[in-house]
């Protein structure tokens, strides 16, 4: 349990510092490009599959996001990303960014899926 905590506490330093990457004008466009989507996602306050949905409702914080984590971490160059992690490191205490533009986008989603829903559902009992 001692190590899921510390796994969850990088994650969340690697998620802010790919955050200040994003940030960086030396960070290549496809990198920051990705690492805005993964950070909107991550600090979103709304997940895109609800967590009360079984199963379905953990996968993406528990391999979607470490995962798009993972590559872009792998696309910022080294020295722009150690960087980043010392300043996030120094800024750990502050509270994280609440992104509510990606909660809209996931929303939005839901919305759309529910209309497609009902129209489909109609359609199929008429």
């Amino acid at each position: 349990m001692h190590s899921l905590k510390q796994l969850t506490k990088k994650l969340k330093k690697e998620t802010y510092a790919i955050y200040l990457a994003s940030k960086d004008s030396r960070t290549p466009w496809y990198a920051r490009l990705l690492s805005i989507i993964i950070v909107a996602y991550a600090f979103s306050p709304i997940d895109l599959i609800p967590d009360f949905v079984p199963i379905l409702g953990y996968l993406d914080d528990l391999i979607i996001v470490p995962l798009g984590i993972w590559f872009v971490i792998k696309m910022i160059p080294k020295n722009i990303l150690d960087e980043c992690r010392e300043r996030a490191e120094a800024m750990q205490s502050q509270r994280k960014p609440t992104n509510f533009i990606a909660a809209s986008i996931i929303v939005l989603i839901w919305l759309l899926l529910g209309i497609l829903a009902v129209v489909w559902l109609a359609n199929l009992f008429k």
